[in-house]
């Protein structure tokens, strides 16, 4: 027996189906003609629960970034970071750097016979002087 019939198989005389929804003015139009796009609220992030347990921003370690406290012509340089890290640099042929200069210098392994004074000793790679 379908939905529409009674019991006794004679059409049902109740109300009328529903007619279907749906959108009953066109799509809006931009002046260009074409339709604009639809108004759906974008997603939201949630307020976070806590301080990130790692770093978020990608660091190199072999980068370093700070002011000369030790200057001169070389090869050995003292740098003091922001954080208040001190670092014995050693470098031939890298140039002259005054102290209080801030420099960026990408380091590696310390040169184990050389020796440069107070601080982590490491090898400059590069050295170039910052702003």
């Amino acid at each position: 027996m379908s939905a529409e019939q009674t019991p006794s198989g004679t059409p049902s005389t109740g109300a009328p189906s529903a007619a279907p929804t749906g959108p009953t003015d066109p799509t809006p139009s931009s002046p260009s003609g074409r339709p604009s796009r639809a108004r759906i609220p974008l997603p939201t992030l949630r307020p976070p629960t806590g301080p990130p347990r790692k770093p978020t921003d990608a660091r190199r370690a072999n980068v370093l970034a700070g002011r000369i406290n030790r200057g001169g012509d070389g090869p050995c340089y003292g740098l003091v970071t922001d954080d208040g890290r001190q670092y014995a640099l050693h470098g031939t042929g890298k140039g002259a750097f005054a102290v209080g200069t801030t420099v960026r210098v990408t380091v590696g392994p310390p040169d184990p016979t050389a020796d440069c004074g107070p601080g982590t000793p490491v090898t400059i790679v590069d050295i170039s002087p910052v702003g």
